[in-house]
C-alpha cells in the first residue's frame, strides 16, 4: 500500500504501524496529490491511504485524478472530525474515495498516537482489501471471491405490510445511499430510519447533502421528532437511534447505551426497537458495510413478520454487513445496488393520496438546506 500525507511525522507514524502487520507492506509513500498519482502506475499499491489537506494537489483532487484513469484501488481519506473535516471527506467520498480514518486529536504521545492509528486504519485496510480478520469490528471482512447466496429461511408467517422503512450501513454507504434514497418518491408512505456508521458532525453534513439531493425530507435524528412518512432520520453520531412510542403515536430516541458491534450508533440497536414499536410490521435494508452489524436485527426482523433486503456482493464496497445477513438466511431479496430502490417502492403500501401527504409533510420538522 502507499502512504500519502505532507506531515513527515504522520507519514512515519501510518508507516511504523502498518509495518508491525506481517500481511501489510508499505511499498511507498509520497507528500502530496501529484506524487502520489504519478507513482500510482508504478508502484501499484492494493490501497491509498490519503491525506486531504497537501500543497500542490490535495487529497480529493489527488481521488478524482486517480479515479478519472479508470484505477479502482481502495482509497482510504485521513479527516479531522471539524465541519471543515467532514465537509472535505464527504467530498472526497463523492469523489471516489472508499472510506475515511479519522486524524488522532489531542493525543500526548507518539505511542497513542500510534494506536489509534492502529484501531481504525488497519481493519480498514483489511476489509476494503479482503485480507482476512480475526477479531474486531472488521470480523467479517470482504470476500475476495463470490460467496453463493444462501436462500431465505422458511417463514412461519405470511410477511406483514411494512408501517416503517430502516436502513443499516457502513463502509460505503454514504455512496450507497446517494444512489438509493435520491429515487425514493416525496409520497413515500411510511417513515425512514436510518443507521450510517459516521462520527458526530458527519452525520448532520450527510443529512444536509442528502437533504439536498432527495424528494424526501432528509434531517439528523433529533430526540422526540414525532415519525411521519417521507421524512428520512439519521442516527447521530455517538448515539444510538431507536422508536420510542407514546400511546400510537412514535417518535425518535436517542440514547448512549453501550456500543454493539463495536459501534454507536448501530444498525441492530434501531432494527431491534423497530421491530419493538411496530410489531414486526418492518422493512429493512442492510446496505455495504464492513462488519455484522444488522445481522441480528435483520433476523428479529423476519421472525416478527417483517421483511429484509441486502445489497448483493458484486455491487457492495465491503460484503460484510450485507452478507452476514445474506449467509445466516435472513435476507428475502438480495439485489445490486441499483434495485434496491426499486424494490423498496415495491414492497412498501401503495403512496398515500397527494393532499393527504402534503398535510403530513407539512406537519413534520424540516432539516437539512434546501
Amino acid at each position: 500500500m502507499m502512504v500519502v500525507d505532507d506531515s513527515v511525522v504522520v507519514r512515519k507514524i501510518v508507516t511504523d504501524v502498518l509495518s508491525e502487520d506481517p500481511m501489510i507492506q508499505v511499498v511507498g509513500t509520497a507528500p502530496n496529490g501529484r506524487l502520489a498519482v504519478s507513482k500510482l502506475e508504478q508502484l501499484k499499491p492494493d490501497l491509498v491511504t490519503m491525506d486531504i489537506e497537501m500543497p500542490d494537489m490535495n487529497g480529493i483532487e489527488a481521488v478524482r485524478a486517480i479515479r478519472a484513469t479508470r484505477s479502482r484501488v481502495p482509497i482510504i481519506m485521513f479527516s479531522t472530525l471539524t465541519e471543515r473535516g467532514a465537509s472535505a471527506t464527504l467530498d472526497a467520498l463523492s469523489a471516489g474515495a472508499n472510506d475515511y480514518v479519522t486524524k488522532p486529536a489531542n493525543v500526548g504521545s507518539v505511542a497513542q498516537s500510534m494506536e489509534s492509528v492502529r484501531q481504525q486504519l488497519v481493519p480498514k485496510i483489511k476489509a476494503l482489501t479482503g485480507r482476512p480478520m480475526t477479531s474486531g469490528p472488521a470480523a467479517a471482512p470482504a470476500a475476495a471471491a463470490p460467496v453463493a447466496v444462501r436462500p431465505p429461511a422458511a417463514r412461519s408467517r405470511a410477511p406483514k405490510q411494512p408501517a416503517v422503512l430502516v436502513i443499516g450501513s457502513s463502509t460505503g454507504g454514504p455512496e450507497a445511499l446517494t444512489k438509493v434514497l435520491p429515487l425514493l418518491p416525496a409520497s413515500l408512505p411510511v417513515p425512514v430510519l436510518l443507521v450510517q456508521h459516521m462520527p458526530p458532525v458527519f452525520t448532520r453534513q450527510f443529512a444536509q447533502r442528502l437533504d439536498r439531493l432527495c424528494a424526501l425530507t432528509v434531517v439528523e435524528a433529533v430526540d422526540g421528532t414525532p415519525l411521519a412518512p417521507g421524512t428520512v432520520h439519521i442516527a447521530p453520531g455517538d448515539f444510538h437511534l431507536t422508536v420510542g412510542t407514546s400511546g400510537a403515536s412514535k417518535r425518535t430516541a436517542l440514547n448512549q447505551a453501550p456500543p454493539e458491534n463495536f459501534c454507536r450508533p448501530a444498525v441492530d440497536v434501531l432494527f431491534r426497537s423497530a421491530v419493538a414499536a411496530y410489531d414486526g410490521a418492518v422493512l429493512g435494508v442492510v446496505l455495504t458495510g464492513m462488519g455484522s452489524d444488522g445481522r441480528i436485527g435483520a433476523g428479529q426482523i423476519r421472525e416478527a413478520g417483517g421483511t429484509v433486503v441486502a445489497q448483493d456482493q458484486a455491487t457492495s464496497v465491503v460484503w460484510g454487513m450485507p452478507g452476514a445477513v445474506t449467509q445466516a438466511g435472513f435476507a428475502d431479496e438480495v439485489l445490486p445496488l441499483g434495485r434496491v430502490a426499486e424494490a423498496i417502492t415495491r414492497l412498501l403500501p401503495t403512496p398515500r393520496p397527494a393532499a393527504s401527504f402534503a398535510a403530513a409533510r407539512a406537519a413534520a420538522p424540516m432539516g437539512g438546506l434546501r
